[in-house]
């Protein structure tokens, strides 16, 4: 009695349903990213910085850029740190760069933020120093894009975040570089109290 062999399609099909399945779940999953996406840039910075003015947000970033460079002067010279300011540096010299379309430039809407970082062996003082005047440019952008405001419908692209208006490119800028200098750490401060010195000192190993 001949046994009866499987459908070679069956296989097929399932692999082939299968595929689709998994190409569906993730084209919905890129959908629902892009929404949530477009729905924190208008309830995080698209309509919060539409109800401000240019000159408000230049107090904005003039205010905030006091907090940050109080942290970025408290900070322990670390790797860590280090990195931290360039990056936070670089961002925002790049918001300035792609800023630039506001005042009728042409800056590319493409490239990465990382031309306009701080080079690797820049030391820590030094980029206090650019954290001050980086900031300080930021106000002045803002200050000047208030003289010369531009077309409401103008939008400028962030790389991840998609086009975004010139009010909202600066709340960017503020929020960005707040949440990122939280994470700079100071140099841990000296223990005090009653113990000497001998106390403090690990005990000599005994030969």
């Amino acid at each position: 009695m001949s046994q009866r062999r499987p459908s070679p399609a069956v296989p097929a099909l399932i692999t082939v349903a299968t595929v689709g399945v998994a190409a569906g779940a993730a084209y919905l999953a890129r959908t629902r990213q892009r929404e949530i996406k477009g729905a924190v840039v208008s309830r995080v910075l698209e309509r919060p910085a539409g109800r401000s003015s240019y000159q408000e947000l230049a107090h904005s970033l003039e205010s905030s850029g006091t907090h940050l460079t109080g942290r970025a002067a408290r900070a322990a010279d670390t790797h860590a740190n280090r990195e931290t300011l360039a990056h936070i540096i670089g961002i925002e010299r790049w918001g300035q760069h792609r800023l630039g379309a506001a005042f009728g430039k042409h800056p590319d809407q493409t490239a990465p933020y990382h031309e306009h970082r701080p080079p690797q062996d820049t030391t820590l003082p030094e980029l206090q120093a650019l954290i001050t005047s980086t900031r300080a440019a930021s106000v002045d952008l803002a200050r000047r894009l208030h003289t010369r405001p531009p077309s409401d419908d103008l939008t400028i692209a962030h790389n991840s975040l998609g086009p975004l208006t010139a009010k909202a490119w600066l709340r960017y800028l503020i929020h960005h570089a707040d949440l990122e200098s939280r994470k700079l750490r100071g140099a841990p401060t000296p223990q005090t109290g009653g113990m000497n010195a001998a106390q403090t000192q690990p005990s000599a190993t005994k030969l």
